[in-house]
């Protein structure tokens, strides 16, 4: 059973960076697929990024594509999302997520969940 943490979270203003990390524990990440998710008030739950196990395939929504830069490290069992350029509109609770050996924005293909860190970014 793998266990996820995310860190990192906070309130800011608009147009300054945050770094998020995805520590694991009780497994390895190195075989799945990691992804970020986000979900704002009143809002679902929406996919921002994924990575591939080895790092070398990056996927991002629309919204966050120029901005968010996911990274890995497999040797420290931890996974990163780089925020810059914050908007009020990236407000949001930010998981962290486990997925399938194949890079994938579904949520459903999503096995283990971390419990979020919240993201505050005012204008």
């Amino acid at each position: 059973q793998m266990q996820l943490v995310e860190s990192g979270g906070g309130l800011v203003q608009a147009g300054a960076s945050l770094r998020l990390s995805c520590a694991a524990s009780g497994r390895t990440i190195s075989s799945f697929a990691m992804g970020w998710f986000r979900q704002a008030p009143g809002k679902e739950r929406e996919f921002v990024a994924a990575i591939m196990w080895n790092g070398y395939s990056t996927l991002y929504a629309d919204s966050v594509k120029g901005r968010f830069t996911i990274s890995r490290d497999n040797a420290q069992n931890t996974v990163y999302l780089q925020m810059n350029t914050l908007t009020p509109k990236d407000t949001a609770v930010y998981y962290c997520a486990a997925g399938p050996a194949y890079i994938t924005a579904r949520q459903e293909q999503y096995n283990s969940w971390g419990q979020g860190t919240q993201v505050t970014v005012s204008s």
